[in-house]
């Protein structure tokens, strides 16, 4: 008989011997399950006399959630997104989104954009966009799941306190997980005062909770790996995918697109705080500082494959190597590369400005590798 909450299936697991019984991973599927149970008291949305009827059935309550969400924060690698997955395949309603946060905020984004053409061409007559737009969400999914809720952009936190008044008082239901507190959200950020009434709203309409387990189990299984692999072959290829699955926990990852000053920037590969690319994906495009900055601002582990031994002719894909590398190392995320040889190797002939650069790249492709390197990364990203 398939698990039919979060509890249960952390229990086959453990009894599978396939996890590690984990006390504070099973109070926190009791939370969860408590959502489901909730859920599972809803009237599914059906052909009722009225519009809200239609979307909330009789179990809604006019000012708040179908049922209180919950909100998980904690340190990397303690089994969030794992249980996360568990809440989601189990939840009892078939309009739920399961989503990234940043991917949601840029559909939110351009949903207002929409309306505001509308606006313009005098499609619709409501001036502020907020209403539709949260009707639109509320119509579409009455339970929002968000993995990796974090605030940086200045544009989200301006509007995320209204908009999720709306939708809370529209009847959703929100389950997130986070490394941070909802009181260090957005913290230190431009405005933030006009960001805290956000935090009010969300806090009454979710439990908080904390996974505050002391094992951090993606990063126990991903110890020890290689972050440096050469050179370019099948074997390397197998040893890369081999390491994603273990940092996602398996995941394959999704194509993902990060807002950047009115254009997108597209992530081939993201699971959670991981990222994939290949060589071509950051150095052959145009890109440029501003764009590597904002994916280390994503994500805490980048996967780079197939760099190439470059020619002095590439001095384009040479600078923004040089620049992409510099930007990994100042902001200390783990960095996994498939590269066709050493990182010395790398640059065929040491040209001009690029060629001086370029040994510091190599130096610090190799303390990259290093232990102090590796620990100070842990040590960021388990704030």
């Amino acid at each position: 008989m398939a698990a039919t909450s979060v509890t249960q299936r952390l229990e086959t697991m453990t009894d599978e011997g396939t996890l590690k019984a984990d006390p504070a991973q099973f109070a926190v599927a009791g939370a969860l399950d408590r959502v489901l149970e909730a859920l599972a008291d809803v009237k599914p949305a059906g052909k009722g006399s009225g519009k809200l009827s239609r979307l909330f059935g009789r179990s809604r309550r006019s000012d708040g959630p179908l049922a209180e969400g919950l909100y998980i924060y904690g340190s990397v690698g303690r089994g969030k997104t794992m249980l996360m997955d568990m809440f989601f395949e189990a939840a009892p309603i078939a309009d739920k989104r399961r989503a990234h946060f940043h991917a949601f905020m840029a559909d939110v984004q351009e949903r207002i954009s929409q309306h505001r053409r509308r606006l313009k061409a005098g499609e619709v007559k409501e001036a502020d966009p907020i209403g539709p737009v949260a009707e639109q969400i509320i119509g579409e999914n009455r339970l929002l799941c968000f993995d990796e809720f974090t605030v940086t952009d200045i544009a989200d936190a301006m509007i995320l306190s209204r908009l999720f008044s709306a939708l809370f008082e529209r009847g959703c239901v929100l389950v997130a997980t986070s490394n941070v507190a909802p009181d260090d959200l957005y913290k230190d950020g431009l405005n933030r005062g006009l960001f805290l009434p956000f935090i009010k709203t969300l806090k009454e309409n979710v439990t908080v909770t904390t996974l505050d387990s002391d094992t951090d189990y993606r990063m126990e299984k991903f110890e020890g790996r290689p972050v440096y692999l050469t050179p370019l072959n099948a074997e390397t290829r197998q040893k890369m995918d081999e390491t994603w699955k273990v940092a996602t926990g398996g995941a394959a990852g999704k194509p993902e697109e990060i807002e950047l000053r009115g254009r997108k920037l597209h992530v081939p590969q993201a699971s959670g705080s991981f990222a994939r690319f290949t060589f071509d994906d950051l150095c052959k495009k145009p890109l440029g500082a501003a764009d590597y900055m904002a994916i280390t601002d994503r994500f805490s582990t980048v996967f780079i494959d197939e760099v190439p031994v470059l020619a002095a002719g590439q001095r384009n894909e040479i600078k923004r190597f040089i620049i992409l590398v510099d930007t990994l190392y100042d902001r200390t995320i783990r960095t996994v590369i498939s590269a066709e040889t050493l990182p010395e190797e790398l640059l065929v002939e040491r040209q001009g400005r690029e060629g001086f650069e370029f040994e510091r790249t190599a130096s610090r492709l190799f303390e990259m590798r290093s232990t102090d390197y590796l620990a100070a990364h842990r040590e960021k990203w388990a704030k």
